[in-house]
């Protein structure tokens, strides 16, 4: 992404400027009060990232908490925790500041650390803290950018949908049109759709734009409907997100019994028509993506066009099928 190589890059020179050996910053998550590391750079490979620090949490979370800049010319790990290495390699880091990146607003933090004590200043927390206000302005501008390309994507995403029953009046080859829409919108690597069973007690795997199970080990034809997060959007009727930002655990999409792969991001999305969940829509990646309100809306309206469709079929069905 243009965010993280541009970030990366700036922090590089951070690192450099400074003769410090490492160079980290930590972002606001969306909707939620914890950051994330979101960019850095090492003179060594220890660091941990996609960490999650907290308001308060650590030396990191105080500065988030209090929005101060802070200097440890001599630091001790008893008096407090980075959080941001693996392994044995914070106890050797001897000084180290840090900044926040806005007094208003989300607050994130921009941190830079070092092997030698007394290696900062006050000069230095001044340039650090002008560093910061140029990535929150950095940050800012990529992420505006961002949002006008993926307005387009998702836009253009529901434009080919809603052209897929002209090339696709079939019910299979307008579904595997429609998996691998989302598929290539979204940036979730597996999208699929499963239908409830006509007793109501158990769901299959209608289409999917790739295989979901390993080929030697398939999955079952029917998975039970009580079981899973799949099974919870069933009964509830209610879209289940799971991803960067979002509080909801992820947990297996067809329960413990059938683990399947180890997903990181998840959305399953009902698909609703004669006042019933009658299928849910799963688009699911193994790394972890932000799941936005845009990529909530889009995928809301495309389940909503599959309803339309689907209700067709139903209703055609009816009208086809003879008198008794």
């Amino acid at each position: 992404m243009a965010d993280d190589n541009a970030l990366k890059r700036l922090l590089e020179i951070v690192c450099n400027v400074f003769d410090a050996y490492s160079a980290v910053l930590f972002l606001p998550l969306p909707d939620a009060a914890d950051c994330r590391l979101a960019a850095s750079f090492s003179l060594g490979d220890d660091l941990h990232h996609n960490v999650l620090i907290g308001p308060g949490e650590g030396i990191v979370g105080w500065i988030v908490r209090n929005r101060k800049p802070l200097l440890i010319s001599n630091f001790d790990q008893q008096q407090g925790v980075l959080g941001y290495y693996k392994g044995r390699t914070e106890s050797k880091i001897k000084a180290f500041m840090g900044c926040p990146t806005s007094l208003e607003g989300p607050c994130g933090v921009i941190c830079v650390d070092s092997m030698r004590t007394y290696t900062f200043g006050e000069k230095e927390q001044k340039i650090l803290s002008q560093f910061a206000a140029l990535t929150n302005l950095l940050h800012d501008s990529i992420r505006q950018m961002d949002f006008g390309q993926t307005e387009r994507r998702y836009y253009h995403g529901l434009r080919v949908i809603s052209e897929l029953r002209k090339a696709h009046p079939k019910w299979h080859g307008f579904l595997k049109g429609l998996l691998e829409v989302l598929a290539q919108t979204t940036g979730l690597t597996h999208c699929f759709l499963t239908v409830l069973g006509q007793a109501g007690r158990n769901f299959h795997i209608e289409g999917a734009n790739r295989p979901i199970f390993h080929a030697k080990a398939p999955g079952p034809e029917q998975f039970p409907l009580a079981s899973g997060l799949i099974g919870w959007v069933y009964k509830h009727g209610e879209p289940v997100y799971s991803g960067q930002g979002d509080s909801f655990p992820i947990a297996p999409l067809f329960g413990k019994s059938i683990p399947g792969p180890p997903f990181v991001s998840a959305v399953c999305q009902p698909v609703i028509f004669a006042r019933r969940t009658r299928a849910v829509l799963v688009l699911a990646g193994e790394d972890e993506l932000p799941v936005t309100p845009e990529l909530k809306s889009f995928v809301s309206l495309a389940a909503e066009y599959l309803a339309l469709f689907l209700e067709n079929l139903h209703f055609k069905s009816r009208l086809l099928r003879p008198e008794p």
